[in-house]
């Protein structure tokens, strides 16, 4: 067994969209191996190519062009989503039962508090709604609906989290007009280039980083799980 800082938080990120089978194959062994007390906990940053996510609630009808990009069924919570590029995906593998024991609705709180504090450090502000996990932003015209800008959705099993959120930095927006993201018809989606505040995805990784270490303590730059390079370097993809 190798040996390593249990105490320690591991932060990799991907350059290139990552196939989605990929990612899930690479998150189901890290999550068991820091279950078996084998290897650190992870937060992995990446980007996907174009497709749909169904999460454990999704509905049949809420699948508005099934044709038009590759559909996912995943194990994590939720309904519909979109990932793509331009969108950063942060997939967090975390021991929750050493750090939030049962409480999941606590960890899923600091989830959201993570990306609203990192909004908050590139101009936006983000808010939370009763019932509905994610971040939304209010518009800045009387009666604008709120639009979402970063969902979550997570599994936890035995203990240990993967899966994790989605922040719209500059994806292709129409892309969700085939799907309800999130079964949810009254409110929008946007992002901060449709937000009118255009940043570098290496300044939001940044911000991500320093609002996640204000919460659950100090992270180590490491590489990402080895089954990633193996797949870029065989131009695998969805």
């Amino acid at each position: 067994m190798m040996d390593f800082d249990r105490s320690a938080i591991g932060w990799a990120t991907t350059s290139g969209p990552v196939s989605y089978p990929v990612a899930v194959a690479a998150m189901e062994r890290r999550a068991a191996e820091i279950r078996d007390g084998h290897r650190s906990e992870l937060v992995w940053l990446l980007e996907h190519p174009p497709l749909y996510t169904a999460g454990t609630s999704a509905r049949a009808e809420d699948l508005k062009d099934a044709t038009r990009l590759p559909v996912f069924a995943t194990g994590r919570g939720g309904q519909y989503t979109y990932h793509g590029p331009g969108q950063r995906i942060a997939y967090v593998m975390l021991d929750v039962q050493r750090r939030f024991g049962s409480d999941v609705r606590n960890f899923v709180a600091t989830l959201e508090r993570w990306i609203i504090d990192a909004l908050s450090e590139l101009g936006v502000a983000g808010e939370v709604r009763p019932g509905r996990v994610g971040v939304w932003v209010v518009g800045s015209n009387p009666g604008e609906p709120e639009r979402k800008i970063a969902a979550i959705g997570i599994r936890i099993r035995r203990g240990v989290s993967f899966h994790g959120i989605s922040l719209n930095v500059a994806p292709d927006l129409t892309h969700y007009g085939g799907i309800v993201p999130c079964g949810i018809t009254e409110h929008g989606v946007t992002s901060l280039a449709d937000l009118g505040r255009t940043t570098s995805m290496k300044a939001v990784d940044r911000a991500l980083e320093r609002s996640f270490t204000a919460l659950f303590g100090p992270c180590i730059p490491t590489d990402a799980p080895a089954e990633i390079a193996v797949a870029a370097q065989s131009g695998t993809s969805a």
